[in-house]
């Protein structure tokens, strides 16, 4: 049977007062977790990111765990992924040194992630018994809405400080910033790789000293890495999210002047200002609609990218490729025109132009489409012209490796050398 090892990271930064309880605890703890988790090992590290006060000293204090020591400020994410490397576990997981987590749940944690397959497990600090200030729990539920928006999928807590990740499946979440926003950037790669993850409602205790967390600073930070993280695999889902909200402006925006002119067959002067900004926001909402069949051409170029494409995603790229954005392209045509011919014909017969302003206005937003349709049918095709040139440099690339494997290998024999690669697993 294959092994299971578990490495804890503890990132700690000036946590002197709580340090030395939270190894303490951990340590403590192993058994209840190798046992609940049937692991057959478990190792500690404390990664001291910069401290200035004697948290380095305290860890060191202990035997049975290994303490990397930054010398200067490196961050938090950074403290956590030099854990993970050094690290030997097929398990990963890591804790804040601050007291408020309970070390014994990682047994929870490891005993789901086995049981259940996950490659990501994470301890919801928002449960009834948690201890989380007001302000920050009011955060947290502002971060996970926002992600559940942008991702189509959601977690409770999106910065929880504790977790359990499948040593394989970093792969999926890869870069990972080094700040405070460490844990929110994964918790969007995850979802937006469709990475198994599982949440368990945890205990959160109120922390023991100062906290590093600035709810302005970190939280603009949280915002760029769901923002970032959304725009790496799935950017499409901001710009259709943009598309969505300028199309419930405009039929707002329209209600009235369309049930008033269908009562009365015309419109009043004033709903010029409305005729207007719709078709301000219609360019805006056809420059996003485009910009997401576009974008998500770019994002399948990337090898990083699962094959998985959303209904919204896929309709849309599938709608303006081909045939289908030639129809549209036409048609649009067809209506601007169908629109301005009589103002056309008008002026060119009396030098005069009396058309009502209401079509002027639906003409000149659908010729401005078409323009905008061609310029995308000019950059799809730069992409795709791309996509095939890194294709077939990927192969060349390809096709070279083997033929130095050959030679190599016939160097080899000729000589009767043997090399011989080190396993790149880790012993146990």
């Amino acid at each position: 049977m294959e092994s299971k090892w578990l490495t804890i990271v503890i990132p700690a930064l000036n946590e002197e007062d709580a340090i030395g309880g939270t190894i303490r605890r951990c340590l403590d703890a192993r058994e209840e977790i190798s046992h609940q988790a049937e692991l057959d090992g478990i190792e500690i590290i404390v990664v001291s990111d910069g401290s200035t006060d004697q948290t380095a000293e305290i860890a060191q204090s202990f035997e049975d765990i290994t303490v990397i020591v930054f010398e200067k400020n490196r961050g938090y994410g950074a403290a956590i992924k030099e854990g993970w490397r050094r690290g030997r576990g097929d398990y990963v997981g890591f804790l804040d040194a601050d007291g408020t987590c309970d070390p014994r749940f990682f047994a929870a944690l490891c005993e789901t992630a086995i049981v259940e397959n996950a490659d990501v497990t994470l301890g919801s600090r928002l449960g009834a018994d948690s201890q989380m200030p007001v302000i920050r729990r009011a955060g947290n539920r502002g971060f996970a809405f926002l992600m559940g928006l942008l991702c189509g999928r959601k977690v409770t807590d999106t910065a929880s400080g504790m977790r359990v990740v499948r040593r394989n499946a970093l792969k999926h979440l890869y870069p990972l910033p080094d700040g405070l926003h460490f844990t929110p950037a994964m918790s969007a790669r995850a979802l937006m790789n469709h990475l198994r993850i599982i949440e368990i409602p945890m205990k959160y205790e109120e922390r023991i000293g100062e906290s590093k967390l600035s709810a302005l600073r970190d939280g603009i930070q949280f915002l760029k890495a769901i923002g970032e993280g959304v725009l790496c695999y799935r950017p499409e889902k901001i710009f259709l999210s943009g598309f969505t909200i300028c199309m419930l402006m405009i039929l707002i925006l329209a209600a009235y002047p369309t049930e008033f002119y269908f009562q009365n067959h015309r419109l009043e002067e004033w709903m010029i200002y409305r005729f207007v900004v719709c078709q301000f926001l219609g360019s805006i909402g056809m420059a996003l609609l485009l910009a997401s069949a576009l974008s998500t051409r770019m994002a399948c170029m990337s090898s990083r990218r699962e094959d998985f494409v959303g209904f919204w995603s896929s309709n849309i790229s599938s709608l303006f490729t081909g045939k289908p954005l030639v129809v549209i392209a036409g048609f649009l045509t067809f209506l601007g025109l169908g629109f301005l011919w009589p103002g056309i014909v008008e002026f060119i017969s009396t030098g005069k132009i009396t058309l009502h302003w209401s079509r002027v206005i639906a003409g000149a937003f659908t010729l401005f489409s078409v323009l905008q349709i061609s310029i995308f049918v000019v950059l799809m095709k730069v992409v795709e012209i791309w996509s095939y040139e890194q294709t077939s440099l990927e192969k060349k690339s390809y096709k070279l490796n083997q033929v130095e494997r050959i030679n190599i290998g016939e160097s080899s024999l000729e000589n009767d050398l043997y090399v011989v690669e080190p396993d790149s697993r880790v012993m146990k």
